[in-house]
């Protein structure tokens, strides 16, 4: 039996995917040694639920729905990281494996997506076909833009979520070539849709945007088509029917069910922008997308985005004019290659809806480059196709329009683009590695972010393990400081300059706790704000800093302030007046405010139940016991719940006790 040449080997489509996938995982390899960083603190490392001992269904389920990231807690992804913590413990490098394989495998779909949208025959694609599928594929793999949703451990809830997007969207498109072929396929087209976008919203609710995706898909390529009867290619009611029910309805009833909220005032106070503000921003972003994805440079991709100028108006700056213009022009240009270059219609469709959910009317962040991980495949599919003259694919199948010169000018600019993009990505993954190169790195590509220049002193402190002798202890306050005068800058870098010089034993200057309050009182507390106070009072209580209570006290009264205060700030406060001011009356309304703002957060009653038990206030304690026992899904709160009923029956004995004559 004769092997195969290498010849023959290098025309193997599933070789060169192979080559890819492998390329891409040496590149990401390179960051593996890295740390956890920014939002993996709060959900991850902090999440203490997330450390089961055992796989047991309790402790499983209680992982589950642990996230603090979201109301709709994000199970599935929060479930893997407690799977990674039950085998390998709190170690970073096993969790960034698992997002790297999940990437790859995202890769391998994208390739077997977009062969299926090229070939003639879907059953038997060419090689050309198969090229232009692995060249959209790693081109997509590599892009620096993508870095933070693979070696950014929390970032594993987009990548896990569009894993099941591009099977969805591979199953649809599998569904409706058959339906085309001989009317079959319906069970397949509806499954892919529905199952896909359930275990999808598991991981994170971008997931919810698969349906629009197919819609887009149908508009672009299949055109609502079904089996050939007659001579023609009549209109599918099946697949009209299914997108009324799958998007139309789904979409009416959650824009009902969201918009009031939207409209009130409170939604948008803790945010430096409004709804309009939002909605003009958003239109300069997406073009800052679109030119950090095909042209990145390391001052773009510069992770801290928070020294970004909201729009105030149409010409304020005058580019919010233009990116609104920007943005009609591409949706005029999709509808108009439609016909003739469907595929490029349909990346630039797909780009511009994957930002109708983080760039539109949710008060979310303005910016984070993650959320480009399915648009920028939608970009990579629409460059790539049309540079390879593959971009004509229609339902019935797909034409050439490239000579051999102009393709091979368009194979070297690619080649080119593919290169510097793994480059780039490659240079990024390597300062990952190790926290304060990452610190560092990021802090250079942008000076002017105080996220970027704080979370550098962050580091500082870290690094110094406050000892004297550290060489990073003296850089310590010089840039916490720089970071606390930047435009825009929370109240984190004071709060570490007070955090750091109590455990140096250092003296504390008035102009950091003045800083703090002065801010506090400006605009409504950030979520960081309310870090930075909590992690103050918390210090205070375990003894570990020697803090004046009426500081404190001075933050929170400046949060607490601002109309609709958040439960996780009545929560500190309440804790800190119960243990640290011996205040139990103003600790127990903070905690019963708390609770009743976040009723379905099992923490706030269980607190509220320990403080009435102690203040003997029996009404408290069987209303939250019975808000408490409603929230233990499938046991996961048993381990709380069953020390507590201890409690409450002893102190309903002791108190029948007291009764008798």
């Amino acid at each position: 039996m004769r092997l195969p040449t290498l010849r023959q080997i290098g025309a193997l489509p599933a070789a060169w995917m192979a080559l890819a996938v492998i390329a891409t995982a040496m590149i990401y390899v390179l960051g593996l040694p890295g740390a956890f960083t920014f939002d993996d603190f709060p959900n991850i490392v902090d999440n203490t639920d997330l450390r089961v001992a055992h796989a047991s269904v309790p402790s499983l389920i209680s992982a589950a729905l642990s996230s603090p990231s979201s109301d709709f807690k994000r199970p599935l992804a929060s479930l893997s990281f407690a799977l990674n913590i039950l085998a390998t413990g709190m170690n970073p490098v096993p969790m960034k494996i698992t997002n790297i394989v999940i990437h790859l495998l995202n890769g391998v779909f994208v390739f077997l997506l977009t062969r299926r949208l090229l070939a003639r025959n879907p059953l038997q694609p060419d090689l050309h076909e198969s090229r232009t599928a692995i060249l959209v594929s790693v081109a997509w793999m590599v892009l620096p833009i993508n870095l933070t949703a693979v070696l950014y451990v929390v970032q594993r809830m987009e990548s896990l979520a569009n894993l099941f997007v591009l099977l969805g969207l591979y199953g649809y498109t599998v569904g409706r070539q058959r339906m085309l072929r001989s009317g079959d396929g319906r069970l397949t087209v509806t499954m892919s849709l529905v199952a896909c976008t359930a275990f999808g919203l598991l991981a994170k609710e971008t997931a919810v945007l698969t349906p629009l995706y197919a819609f887009l898909l149908e508009i672009f390529v299949f055109r609502w088509q079904t089996a050939a009867t007659g001579g023609r290619l009549p209109r599918s009611r099946f697949v009209i029917a299914l997108f009324i029910v799958i998007l139309i309805i789904p979409g009416i009833a959650g824009a009902m069910w969201i918009g009031p909220a939207l409209l009130r005032a409170s939604t948008w106070a803790p945010r430096e922008f409004t709804m309009s503000t939002r909605l003009m921003s958003e239109a300069r972003i997406v073009f800052d997308y679109l030119a950090w994805t095909i042209f990145p440079s390391p001052g773009s991709l510069s992770f801290y985005h928070d020294d970004f100028r909201i729009s105030t108006g149409l010409l304020a700056p005058v580019t919010t004019l233009i990116s609104i213009a920007g943005l009609v022009s591409l949706v005029a240009a999709a509808v108009l290659v439609r016909k003739r270059a469907p595929l490029v219609g349909l990346g630039i469709a797909w780009m511009l809806a994957c930002h109708t959910l983080t760039g539109t009317v949710i008060p979310l962040e303005l910016i984070y480059e993650h959320r480009n991980y399915f648009a920028s495949m939608g970009v990579m599919l629409a460059l790539v196709t049309a540079l390879r003259g593959r971009a004509m694919t229609t339902a019935a199948g797909s034409s050439d329009v490239t000579s051999p010169r102009s393709r091979g000018v368009a194979n070297v600019i690619l080649a080119l683009a593919i290169f510097y993009w793994a480059a780039l990505t490659a240079f990024t993954a390597y300062r990952w590695s190790t926290p304060v190169g990452l610190a560092e790195e990021l802090a250079i590509r942008n000076p002017h972010s105080p996220r970027a220049q704080y979370e550098l002193g962050r580091m500082y402190v870290i690094g110094s393990q406050y000892e004297p002798s550290s060489p990073f202890t003296p850089l310590v306050s010089g840039q916490l400081e720089r970071a606390a005068v930047l435009p825009g800058a929370s109240t984190l870098p004071e709060q570490a300059l007070i955090f750091f010089a109590a455990r140096m034993h250092r003296p504390i200057k008035d102009a950091w706790w003045d800083s703090m309050v002065a801010k506090l009182h400006a605009k409504s507390p950030t979520i960081e704000d309310e870090s930075a106070i909590t992690s103050l009072s918390s210090c205070s209580l375990s003894g570990t800093c020697a803090l004046p209570a009426d500081r404190i006290v001075q933050l929170y009264l400046a949060a607490l302030a601002h109309p609709n205060p958040r439960a996780r700030l009545l929560a500190g406060y309440a804790d800190f007046a119960w243990r640290g001011l011996h205040d139990t009356p103003l600790a127990f309304r903070l905690s019963k405010a708390a609770s009743a703002k976040e009723p379905r957060e099992p923490a706030y009653h269980i607190t509220v139940i320990r403080e009435a038990l102690a203040l003997g206030d029996h009404a408290a304690v069987a209303e939250h016991m019975t808000a408490l026992e409603a929230l233990n899904v499938g046991g996961r709160l048993e381990n709380s719940l069953a020390p507590l009923r201890i409690q409450v029956e002893e102190n309903s004995e002791g108190a029948k006790e007291l009764d008798e004559p």
